[in-house]
C-alpha cells in the first residue's frame, strides 16, 4: 500500500471518524477535544487512573500530553500507554516541558523507557533533550534555533517519529526528513497551538495506520493551513489573536482535502 498524500490522509480521517483517546493538560484540553471534531475525528479525554486502560485498549489512538503534569496523571499515562502497545493502538508523546524540571525528566524518561511511540511531537528545546543535549532552561515554549541533526539523533534514539514543530515543522523518521514551511508567526501568540497538534497528529495516525511518518506529516499541514487561513480571516477583519482562536476552528472544520498540498 503506497503512502498516503496529505489530501488522502485527511479524507481518510474524515471517513473513518477516529476515536482518539487525548490525556493532556487542563490548559488545552477543551481546545485540542474541540480541534479533532472539527477535523472528523472523535475525542476522548479520559486521565483517570482507573478507567485509563480500558479505555485505550477501545480507540484508535492515544495522545498522551505532559503539561500541567501530577503523579496520578503519569500513572494513568503508563497504565494507557501499556494497554495501547498491547492493542497495537498507535501512541504519540508530547513531551512538554521536558527540560524543566527534574520530575518530568524523571516521569517522561519512564514513559520513553516503558512505551514505544509511534510519533513524539515537541518543540526545539524539548527534541533537542530528547537528542541528550541539555539547552538552557527556558520555560515550555522553544527560544531555540531549530536543528534537524538533532530531531535525527531522536528519532533514531527512541525508533519513532519525531515532529519538530516552529516556524516550519521538520519531521523525520531517522533515514528520511520533511520540511512543512507555512502558518503563521500569530501562533505563537495562543495556547496549546502544539498541543492542538499533538491531538491532530493522533487523529490522523489512527486513520493511517501504515504510514506514521507520512500521517504526521499530513496533520502538519493542515494546522498550517489552518494557521493561514485564521490570520489571512483575521487580519482582513482587523481582528486579534482572540478571534485567531475561534477562526482556526473555523478553518479546521471547513478543510476539504483538495486544499492540502504535497510535502
Amino acid at each position: 500500500m503506497s503512502a498516503p498524500s496529505p489530501a488522502e490522509a485527511l479524507a481518510a480521517v474524515q471517513k473513518s471518524a477516529p476515536l482518539v483517546h487525548v490525556i493532556t493538560n487542563t490548559l488545552s484540553q477543551n481546545d485540542c477535544a474541540n480541534l479533532l471534531l472539527a477535523a472528523g475525528a472523535r475525542p476522548i479525554m479520559a486521565e483517570a487512573e482507573e478507567e485509563a486502560a480500558e479505555i485505550a485498549r477501545n480507540c484508535g489512538a492515544l495522545v498522551l500530553n505532559t503539561g500541567i503534569p501530577s503523579a496520578a496523571k503519569f500513572r494513568a499515562m503508563l497504565a494507557a500507554g501499556q494497554a495501547a502497545g498491547r492493542a497495537s493502538i498507535p501512541i504519540l508523546l508530547d513531551p512538554v516541558g521536558i527540560g524543566v524540571s527534574a520530575f518530568r525528566r524523571e516521569q517522561i524518561g519512564r514513559l520513553l523507557e516503558t512505551l514505544r511511540f509511534a510519533v513524539i511531537r515537541g518543540n526545539s528545546a524539548e527534541i533537542s533533550v530528547l537528542a541528550g543535549d541539555n539547552p538552557a532552561f527556558c520555560g515550555v515554549d522553544s527560544g531555540m534555533a531549530e536543528d534537524t541533526h538533532l530531531a535525527q539523533l531522536a528519532a533514531r534514539r527512541f525508533g519513532t517519529v519525531i515532529l519538530q514543530s516552529g516556524g516550519s515543522d521538520f519531521l523525520t523518521d531517522g533515514r528520511r526528513t520533511l520540511c512543512i514551511p507555512g502558518g503563521h508567526p500569530a501562533m505563537t501568540k495562543i495556547t496549546g497551538a502544539g498541543c492542538m497538534l499533538s491531538a491532530l497528529t493522533g487523529a490522523f495516525l489512527a486513520a493511517n495506520l501504515a504510514h506514521p511518518l507520512e500521517a504526521a506529516a499530513a496533520a502538519a499541514v493542515f494546522w498550517k493551513k489552518c494557521a493561514e487561513l485564521a490570520a489571512a480571516r483575521m487580519e482582513a477583519q482587523s481582528a486579534g489573536t482572540g478571534s485567531l482562536h475561534m477562526y482556526l476552528l473555523d478553518a479546521a472544520s471547513r478543510m476539504a482535502p483538495d486544499q492540502l498540498e504535497e510535502f
